[in-house]
C-alpha cells in the first residue's frame, strides 16, 4: 500500500516535515476501523495510548484533523481506495485465499439522512430512494462481488438506491469466472446483452412463485426447495462482508454527500473487511499476530 501511495504524497519539502506515510495510512485505517471523524481520530490519539503506539507516533507531534482530512481527500482525488483493495486482495491471493473460479453477487442499501434541515435546504442530489418490501429507504447501494469460495470482496460498485442490481452484473466480474450467483433480484440477468459472449453457469435463485403454484407437499416442490436451499448456502457467503462492515465496523450510513466520496469509503472498508475474514489463516501461517 506504501509503493501506491507514496509517489502522490506530499515530501513537505520547504516547510514542516510531513508526517511518516506509514503513521498518516495506519490512522485513516484506524478511523474506518472504529468509524472516527476527523476531530474525534486526533482525539483519540492523543487519549488513547495504544492507537498512538499503532500508528508509531508520541505525543510530541500528532497530526491535527486538518491532516486526517487532507490524506482522505489525497485518497479519493488520485482514486486510490480502490488499489488499496486491490493490494491487499493480492496479498491474500498470493496466499491462496482467493480461487477466483466463482462469484456471488449481491447489493445492500446504506442509508443517507432524507432531512432537508441542512445548510442548503436539500437531500444529496446523488442519492435516491427506493422500495424494498413494503419499506422505502433512501441512500446509496453497494453492489459487491466476492470469491465463492473464501467468501472475500474482490469487485464493488456505488450507485444511488434505485438502480437495478441487475444493471451492476457486468462490473462486479473479474473475468476468469465459470459460474456466478445470485438472489432472485438477477433474475435475467444472463440474457442481458453484455453478458451474451460469456460462457458460464447462472445460478440464480428462482421465486417462490416458480415451484409453489405445484402445491407445498408436491414432489416438485420438494426437489425445488432443496435446490434453493443448495444455492442459499453458498450464497450466503455474500452476507459476511456486509456483516462485518455494518456490525464490526460499525458502518450503516453513508458519512460523506455524494457517490465518489462514500464508495472510496467502502473500497477501505471491504479492503479491511477482507483482511478481517482472512485473520485466521493468517495468524495459522505466522503472517500476522496478535
Amino acid at each position: 500500500m506504501i509503493n501506491l501511495i507514496e509517489p502522490h504524497y506530499p515530501k513537505g519539502e520547504g516547510g514542516r516535515p510531513a508526517y511518516p506515510l506509514m503513521a498518516v495510512l495506519r490512522i485513516h485505517l484506524m478511523q474506518n476501523w472504529f468509524g472516527y471523524s476527523d476531530p474525534a481520530m486526533e482525539e483519540a490519539l492523543y487519549e488513547t495510548t495504544i492507537l498512538r503506539q499503532f500508528a508509531g507516533l508520541s505525543l510530541d507531534r500528532i497530526p491535527d484533523e486538518t491532516t486526517i482530512l487532507n490524506f482522505r481527500r489525497l485518497l479519493e482525488k488520485h482514486e486510490l481506495a480502490g488499489g488499496i483493495l486491490q493490494v491487499i486482495n493480492g496479498y491474500l491471493g498470493d496466499r491462496g485465499l482467493m480461487l477466483r473460479q466463482g462469484t456471488v453477487v449481491d447489493a445492500t442499501i446504506i442509508h443517507a439522512p432524507s432531512s432537508t434541515k441542512n445548510k442548503d435546504g436539500k437531500r444529496d442530489p446523488e442519492m435516491h430512494q427506493t422500495k424494498k418490501g413494503n419499506q422505502y429507504f433512501f441512500g446509496m447501494k453497494a453492489h459487491i462481488g466476492v470469491d465463492a469460495e473464501s467468501g472475500l470482496v474482490h469487485s464493488l460498485v456505488g450507485t444511488a438506491a434505485n438502480v437495478a442490481d441487475v444493471t451492476q452484473v457486468d462490473q462486479l466480474l473479474h473475468g476468469e469466472e465459470t459460474y456466478v450467483i445470485g438472489d432472485a433480484g438477477y433474475t435475467g440477468v444472463d440474457k442481458r446483452a453484455e453478458h451474451q459472449n460469456r460462457q458460464m453457469i447462472w445460478s440464480i435463485a428462482a421465486r417462490p412463485s416458480c415451484y409453489k403454484k405445484h402445491g407445498k407437499t408436491s414432489l416438485i416442490t420438494r426437489v425445488y426447495r432443496k435446490i434453493e436451499f443448495a444455492k442459499a448456502q453458498v450464497r450466503a457467503k455474500v452476507e459476511h462482508p456486509f456483516r462485518v462492515i455494518k456490525r464490526q465496523f460499525g458502518y450503516t450510513k453513508v458519512r460523506f454527500r455524494g457517490l465518489a466520496k462514500n464508495i472510496a469509503q467502502q473500497a477501505t472498508l471491504f479492503a479491511l473487511s477482507n483482511l478481517w475474514m482472512a485473520r485466521k489463516r493468517l495468524l495459522a501461517t505466522g503472517e500476522v499476530r496478535l
